[in-house]
């Protein structure tokens, strides 16, 4: 287990009422880590940061494909989004379409989703650099 920090280290962007974000931010909370939240509803999605998530993971990992606001987009604008460039039109108009959480780590790291592993990993990282 990592002792709390002060100073977060790590931002979580989100929507507060995502049962994955909520898993998330429990998990961050359970093991001591500092968090800042961004809520993509009231705060809307860092234009400036979407450029780095698009390229890393890639832009087909952070369209949420299953979620309810893509399957209420109509087919047109579904089979539209084919590249970075579309995704990105669509992540800033419609910002429930990315898939959450999105977590920026320490060095610029980032990670689309919940996995407890993978978490895991990333907070023996910082562990390790303390």
């Amino acid at each position: 287990m990592i002792e709390a920090m002060n100073t977060p280290l790590l931002t979580v962007y989100g929507i507060p009422n995502c049962d994955t974000v909520k898993k998330a931010r429990s998990w961050l909370a359970e093991h001591g880590l500092a968090y800042q939240f961004h809520d993509f509803k009231k705060q809307g999605v860092p234009a400036g940061l979407l450029p780095d998530w698009i390229e890393s993971p890639g832009w087909e990992m952070l369209l949420n494909r299953k979620g309810t606001t893509w399957r209420k987009l109509d087919e047109a604008t579904r089979l539209a989004v084919v590249d970075a460039a579309s995704a990105t039109a669509l992540m800033l108009a419609q910002p429930s379409v990315i898939k959450r959480p999105v977590v920026v780590w320490p060095g610029q790291h980032i990670t689309v989703g919940f996995n407890a592993e993978n978490f895991a990993a990333h907070a023996a990282a910082l562990a390790q650099k303390a």
